[in-house]
């Protein structure tokens, strides 16, 4: 019995990683093996950047917030110390949109602090 192969799946298993190719330079776009190296190294790169994404926007937000408070007298440590002892929940995101678009506002919850 001859051997069967199944054209249709390992075609479209090619296709797929050469469509994510789409956009590399020289044989990286079209060579399917170095293709396939390529996009699971790019995938590997996205990985890592979806985690530090996360803590670059983190470290933004607390640089944000520390500027602001340093304008009304405190540090960030302080200001976070005193806001988790005053019981109100805003986290960081909230607090360094506050502090960077409506500053009159995070002067009031400053004030509040006090």
């Amino acid at each position: 019995m001859p051997r069967s192969v199944n054209n249709v799946a390992s075609r479209r298993r090619r296709k797929k990683i050469i469509r994510q190719a789409k956009g590399y330079f020289s044989k990286r776009k079209n060579v399917y093996t170095v293709a396939k190296n390529a996009v699971e190294k790019g995938m590997q790169y996205a990985y890592v950047g979806r985690k530090q994404k996360k803590r670059d926007y983190r470290y933004l937000w607390i640089a944000r917030i520390n500027a602001a408070a340093r304008q009304h007298g405190l540090s960030y440590s302080q200001f976070m110390d005193k806001l988790a002892k005053s019981n109100l929940s805003l986290n960081r995101k909230v607090l360094a949109d506050m502090a960077y678009s409506d500053p009159q506002a995070f002067a009031s919850l400053v004030a509040s602090l006090r």
